[in-house]
């Protein structure tokens, strides 16, 4: 049977005791409708409430809901328990002599990513010198600042944090012994983006908005940590004002971080038409050529021609090591007019030619 989370913004005179008694009134119900209440989340502070129900469907949901207390979910989502309790550390009601649960839903988003400056080589163990280490100091430092390891490959992290100064402190510390690696700083990019926000929004899935904020920020803005504007606002008090002063942080204005989301959104529809063109972004953004080059070098360090050949080519390693193709195949896939293009652009930006890569891959 599917497990759902739902959403139910609350008003202003309901608590966490009110809450606890509305979770009972759905578990005295909850087998007339097929249900079982799992577990609830409440925020005092942003008014909020969030349920995880095993049920048959949404209707079913809803109508116990309906019938114990009356209040119908804003937004419900289907999800995966395991990823709920990998962001939210658990799927059923605390441990607790009292039955009234005060525990937020809200969470902070970290997006981490170790990018080698040159593919060459990348088949050998050698390459790898000093970076296995700092992949355990990373690990090592999200658990001393009570993260959670929602993602774990050798070159990205997600994490989920329940505290902002947690985050800034765990980000700080990894950014500041990169800086100190010199080895390691000269063959690989360290890129930091994070977010925050709700498990269900409207029209999303779980935290799809708040972890897509966080992958955009770390992949594409320029920076070492790139911060959201809602994470700023929580950085109110002084040691944390401090600490994002240090020159490896940046953080995005709400003007700038819709004009990200309105060029990713759109790259990411079209990045692998041929005939794709600055007008074409142009007209989609509704800017003027001039303005969306600046807009686009401020983001990302980058001309848009530039921006979209690196998104281009990020997605061609993927598929080089999907064995997605061959290289002529994954050129023309992932959007450039010609495979000798491709490839002097692939040896240009990774020290070495696709097919050479990709025969590295299958020999490692």
């Amino acid at each position: 049977m599917p497990i759902y989370m739902d959403r139910h913004d609350l008003d202003d005179n309901i608590d966490a005791e009110h809450v606890a008694r509305i979770h009972q009134a759905d578990l005295k119900f909850e087998d007339e409708f097929g249900c079982k209440g799992l577990t609830y989340w409440y925020d005092g502070q942003k008014k909020t409430a969030f349920c995880l129900i095993k049920a048959p469907n949404k209707e079913a949901l809803s109508a116990m809901h309906d019938k114990a207390h009356g209040g119908i979910p804003n937004s419900i989502i289907e999800v995966n328990p395991g990823i709920v309790e990998s962001f939210l550390g658990r799927i059923v009601d605390p441990v607790s002599d009292t039955k009234v649960i005060d525990d937020p839903a809200f969470r902070i988003i970290m997006m981490l990513e170790v990018s080698p400056k040159s593919l060459n080589g990348m088949n050998g163990a050698t390459q790898n010198d000093g970076l296995s280490d700092f992949h355990g100091f990373i690990i090592d430092q999200i658990s001393n600042f009570n993260g959670r390891l929602v993602k774990n490959t050798p070159r990205s992290n997600l994490v989920s944090f329940r505290s902002v100064s947690d985050a800034i402190d765990c980000t700080t510390s990894i950014y500041s012994n990169y800086e100190s690696l010199t080895a390691i700083k000269n063959a690989h990019s360290l890129h930091i983006g994070i977010s925050c926000g709700l498990p269900v929004a409207e029209g999303k899935g779980f935290f799809e908005g708040t972890i897509a904020d966080a992958k955009r920020m770390c992949k594409e803005v320029q920076g070492g940590i790139v911060l959201s504007s809602n994470v700023l606002e929580l950085c109110s008090n002084s040691i944390l004002n401090e600490k994002i002063k240090l020159h490896y942080f940046r953080y995005l204005k709400p003007q700038e971080e819709k004009f990200l989301s309105s060029l990713m959104e759109f790259t990411e529809k079209k990045w692998n038409k041929t005939n794709l063109k600055v007008d074409h972004f142009s007209a989609a953004l509704g800017l003027s050529k001039s303005q969306l080059y600046r807009k686009v070098k401020f983001l990302t360090g980058k001309s848009l021609n530039i921006f979209l050949k690196s998104y281009r080519l990020e997605k061609a390693i993927k598929m080089i090591e999907n064995h997605s193709g061959n290289i002529s195949e994954i050129a023309f896939d992932s959007g450039f007019n010609s495979a000798a293009y491709f490839s002097k652009c692939f040896a240009d930006t990774y020290g070495i030619l696709p097919s050479d890569y990709s025969k590295n891959r299958l020999a490692s």
